[in-house]
């Protein structure tokens, strides 16, 4: 079955490899000083080697369960009670615990609005932050089909951060949605962030002939006038768009934060039994100019578009596919039948509709926004 536009949730097939290894270094003064348990005896002469001419000072806690400091001095090497030394409250020591508490409670507190297509990713978004608390608002319609929108509680918003999670997968329900945008910056909040996962007209960003219609500017130009809140511009976040140029579309009233599911894929195919086996394959050039440095751990395939008569034929222009597991990466789908001949097929969830065509079928395989969409919301 041959998937709609819908379809074309920026499914990215994300890949690629990233190891952070950090190596410990040892002191480079000889002031400085570490935290060690107190050594046994026989590990003296170990500790001395190790020491060398650095002083190391130890805060440990005494049989009789009050705390001590200790000065650790090397030739000769002694043990020293300093109890003159800063107090433990002085030094800085934050333990994992204090620290994730500390962090918890600086970051930004957001009150996230969503619509009804919206709520399930809205509801993953706030199980990976503290920070978050959902808002809801009441969709309705008059006899006539017009929307009938209420806010609960728009006082209660007053001074604080606000953000709403869109979906214009189709143009019935852009009014409505539009509606709502307008009107919340509105509403004396400290500031806005319209998250918008999958930017719909992405793909009519030009003109081919005279009388072409650029949609995606259309759409750019009416997020461009959303109110100001009295935070400043309105903060745009979207996935994959599909020209990066597109940013210039947006005026100066908004400001567009684009974000990728490319890591995703990345994570994913890092888990597979044969990713060491894998290449990644652009269907275009426009593909690989979109994507290639995210990608560059891996060896690549790049196809090119040609049309003999009434057929367009993908051609293998670059790279050599023979024995590897391909991948092929693009910003979005809009037909097609993954069924034959695809292990697996790999989406966001920036399309509800889509997510919920597919849910549970194989070979799709969803992977979600919603870690990345909560980081975001904190800058």
């Amino acid at each position: 079955m041959a998937a709609t536009r819908s379809f074309s949730s920026p499914c990215k097939s994300p890949s690629g490899f990233a190891h952070l290894l950090k190596y410990p270094t040892l002191p480079s003064s000889s002031s400085s000083s570490t935290s060690l348990p107190l050594p046994k005896p026989s590990a003296v002469n170990a500790l001395k080697k190790k020491t060398n001419n650095h002083q190391v000072r130890s805060e440990i806690r005494s049989y009789d369960n009050h705390h001590q400091n200790w000065t650790i001095e090397a030739d000769p090497l002694r043990f020293i009670p300093t109890s003159s030394l800063a107090s433990p409250s002085s030094v800085p020591m934050a333990t994992s615990s204090s620290a994730l508490e500390s962090s918890v409670k600086n970051a930004k507190k957001v009150c996230l609005f969503y619509c009804a297509e919206t709520k399930a990713l809205a509801e993953g978004i706030a199980a990976h932050s503290d920070a978050i608390e959902l808002r809801t608002i009441t969709w309705r319609k008059f006899d006539d089909g017009f929307p009938n929108i209420f806010i609960p509680n728009a006082q209660g918003i007053r001074g604080q951060h606000v953000a709403f999670l869109a979906s214009f997968n189709s143009p019935a329900v852009i009014f409505e949605q539009l509606s709502v945008i307008y009107a919340l910056p509105k509403l004396f909040i400290s500031s806005f962030t319209l998250v918008l996962p999958f930017f719909p007209t992405g793909t009519s960003e030009r003109m081919e002939d005279e009388g072409d219609v650029a949609t995606a500017f259309t759409l750019a130009r009416a997020l461009s006038n959303i109110p100001i809140p009295r935070g400043g511009p309105t903060s745009l976040v979207t996935f994959d768009i599909h020209a990066l140029q597109e940013r210039f579309y947006f005026g100066d009233n908004i400001l567009p934060c684009f974000e990728s599911g490319i890591p995703l894929l990345k994570n994913r195919l890092q888990q597979l039994p044969d990713s060491d086996n894998v290449s990644i394959a652009f269907p275009d050039d426009g593909a690989w100019k979109r994507f290639h440095k995210q990608l560059h751990h891996f060896p690549m395939i790049v196809c090119a578009k040609v049309r003999e008569g009434d057929q367009r034929i993908v051609r293998i222009k670059e790279g050599d596919p023979s024995g590897r597991h391909v991948v092929i990466v693009d910003d979005l789908v809009q037909s097609g039948h993954p069924e034959n001949g695809l292990s697996y097929f790999w989406i966001t969830d920036s399309c509800p509709s889509t997510v919920q065509a597919v849910k549970h079928k194989a070979p799709f395989e969803v992977l979600s926004l919603a870690a990345s969409i909560a980081a975001t919301l904190q800058i």
